[in-house]
């Protein structure tokens, strides 16, 4: 069955909003690299390159339904950030918005009756509560670290190991 016009569009619009959220995350990897935190930078490189492989899944997903790819418009991504702090709150505040659309998403697909893209957003609904609690919990690390330098080498050593291990 052909995706509906309405549940296509908000599809392609979350597609390119992983997009951007790859475009973020590889800004973020790129700031921390500058401030010689390997294990930042591997941590955030590695979550824009699941965000690129979310964004294949709603492409796959649109032509699975017969339906079309339309892509939007990136924007330019923050590149400066006041502290590994900051950047990791602006990533877990990220999160919290790619929630809230897949939310809406599951909500559209009900309210247009489509049980097929309902199931098919339960994987994205189960990937968000696991991404929300792996970075608030880099964050509170942080924030207990706060200004410690030795602290923030050790637990930038710890996130480097996260992020060869996929998590």
């Amino acid at each position: 069955m052909v995706l509906s016009a309405k549940m296509r569009d908000a599809l392609n619009a979350q597609m390119t909003f992983e997009l951007q959220s790859a475009y973020e995350y590889f800004a973020m990897s790129a700031w921390y690299k500058a401030q010689n935190l390997e294990g930042f930078a591997s941590f955030m490189k590695m979550h824009g390159i699941e965000e690129m492989q979310h964004a294949q899944k709603f492409y796959d997903y649109v032509f699975e339904r017969m339906s079309e790819a339309e892509f939007g418009a990136l924007k330019k991504p923050k590149a400066k950030y006041d502290s590994a702090l900051d950047a990791m709150e602006t990533a877990f505040k990220h999160e919290l918005a790619v929630t809230k659309r897949i939310h809406d998403l599951v909500d559209l697909a009900s309210k247009e009756k489509d049980k097929a893209t309902e199931a098919f957003l339960q994987w994205f609904v189960t990937e968000q509560v696991e991404e929300e609690a792996l970075v608030d919990e880099i964050v509170q690390r942080l924030k207990q670290v706060g200004d410690f330098a030795p602290g923030l080498f050790f637990l930038d050593r710890e996130v480097a190991g996260r992020a060869q291990s996929g998590h």
